[in-house]
């Protein structure tokens, strides 16, 4: 067996990562699906899933999306897993097709769990209040452009 530098062996560090990996799964990725699913089917089962696909459609067709595709992205909000469960539950559910989840997926990772990191990150390192709203709204910023580039380039494909 190959021993590190630090004195482990490959199969140690192997196992290490592992057990990391399974921990963060299921402590951090299970539960935002499961979140993510709960959501949609209160939004389904109170039936505020036609009101809010009704009332935001027009903003979400600008990016080829109808309104019940926004669940994904407020899902998203939370965390990453939550807003691609969410993009997948809908594509299942038949509410979207694949070139809108398409579309969805890359908004959710650019701006997934942003809650969540700007407690963990911004507040945390202490940095100057008056660039919260900017740290804030950037990867709100960065999901719409990759919306919009990922509409355009589903054009050409």
């Amino acid at each position: 067996m190959a021993i590190q530098a630090n004195g482990t062996n490959i199969v140690e560090e192997f196992m290490k990562g592992a057990k990391k990996g399974f921990y963060i799964g299921v402590e951090m990725i299970a539960p935002a699906m499961v979140m993510a699913y709960a959501l949609i089917e209160f939004l389904n089962i109170t039936g505020l899933m036609p009101i809010i696909g009704k009332v935001l459609n027009p903003v979400m067709g600008i990016f080829g999306l109808p309104g019940e595709a926004t669940v994904a992205l407020l899902a998203a909000f939370f965390a990453k897993a939550a807003g691609c469960a969410a993009a997948a539950t809908l594509y299942t559910a038949g509410k979207i097709d694949a070139a809108q989840a398409t579309i969805l997926f890359p908004a959710c990772v650019t701006m997934g769990t942003l809650v969540g990191h700007f407690a963990r990150i911004v507040l945390v390192s202490n940095a100057n209040k008056k660039f919260y709203p900017v740290l804030f709204a950037a990867p709100i910023v960065d999901a719409v452009m990759v919306m919009f580039l990922t509409r355009l380039v589903l054009v050409f494909f």
